[in-house]
């Protein structure tokens, strides 16, 4: 049987690039997805807007007190409004805690404030371990305000409250809530029974 001759060096250094480069072209990672549709509004066109947007906002002393996430960010010039798309905000108060925010859609108003969080609104402060949901959410931003003028539940397990009207100062560390309240309060000596039974 005849013997074929062996490959050498630059023919199979040849065939590695041929390889590589098809796998690059096939895996084409360099290559951005094509923009979606420009977004229309009742506002006009936009003037720009953002894909997988992360937008950090600062105070009048340069820290950072504000960061939003949205898939989609649209800013319209006519009434200088931005529109978020399920909105993830962390908002930080003056002593750097932190403060989440979310709902289905967002806006920030003329000069970027306030913030309104609107479908399935909620305000959570991980340190107090207390949760707020309600369908329309604003946060002023200079002043540390976040309220909501439509039906809440306030919830620090074990405890739920239910109110027509929530105001939270996050500065202060402060919340009200007011107007047709009504709550759950598991009383202490309850779960400590609970506890002590074999």
């Amino acid at each position: 049987m005849p013997r074929l001759p062996r490959p050498s060096f630059r023919i199979w250094l040849f065939l590695l690039l041929l390889a590589l480069g098809g796998l690059l072209t096939w895996l084409d990672p360099w290559q951005a997805p094509p923009p979606g549709p420009v977004p229309t509004d009742e506002a006009g066109e936009p003037d720009y807007f953002l894909e997988h947007a992360r937008l950090t906002r600062f105070d009048i002393e340069g820290q950072a007190h504000q960061r939003l996430e949205s898939p989609r960010l649209v800013h319209t010039p006519h009434d200088d409004v931005t529109r978020m798309v399920t909105p993830l905000a962390h908002l930080y108060d003056r002593d750097d805690r932190l403060w989440i925010a979310s709902g289905n859609e967002g806006r920030l108003g003329p000069g970027g404030n306030p913030l309104t969080l609107t479908g399935d609104a909620r305000l959570f402060a991980p340190e107090e371990r207390w949760q707020l949901d309600t369908e329309i959410l604003h946060f002023d931003a200079n002043t540390g305000h976040a309220w909501s003028d439509t039906p809440v539940l306030l919830q620090q397990p074990p405890q739920r409250m239910r109110g027509d009207r929530f105001d939270a100062w996050i500065h202060d560390n402060r919340a009200r809530l007011t107007d047709n309240v009504r709550g759950h309060h598991p009383p202490d000596h309850a779960a400590n029974h609970e506890e002590s039974e074999p």
